[in-house]
């Protein structure tokens, strides 16, 4: 485990950044022995084991790009022309996006207010 693997951007509902009140500096200045100790010493935070990390359930990669996108299901299927049950699916891990569907995801990833715009912009 490194220092790196330790930080996440939280965001509030409305999707702005939380206030961060972390001292950095001293985060910074502490070895990776030392974040590995800290962490394990805190029962509600102590890192997965390979084990635990190979049985865990993943999170669908639209549902991490819906919500760092702070949209909902809904908003995420209207605003980018996806049949609300296909995200419901896919992020329920019922079934996988097909290649197409991969492929347009991976647009969407990569640049979603371009892809907001150009959709905008055809009137589809």
């Amino acid at each position: 485990m490194t220092k790196k693997d330790t930080i996440a951007a939280k965001r509030r509902s409305d999707g702005k950044p939380l206030e961060d009140k972390t001292d950095w500096a001293r985060l910074w200045a502490m070895t990776d022995e030392e974040v590995t100790a800290a962490a394990m010493s805190d029962p509600d935070a102590r890192p997965m084991m390979p084990e635990q990390l190979r049985a865990a359930r993943r999170v669908p990669h639209t549902k991490t790009m819906r919500r760092a996108l702070a949209l909902t299901q809904e908003e995420f299927a209207v605003r980018y022309h996806i049949p609300l049950g296909a995200v419901r699916d896919w992020e329920q891990g019922r079934c996988q996006p097909d290649r197409p569907a991969r492929a347009y995801l991976a647009v969407i990833a990569h640049d979603p207010e371009g892809v907001k715009r150009a959709l905008a912009e055809k009137h589809l």
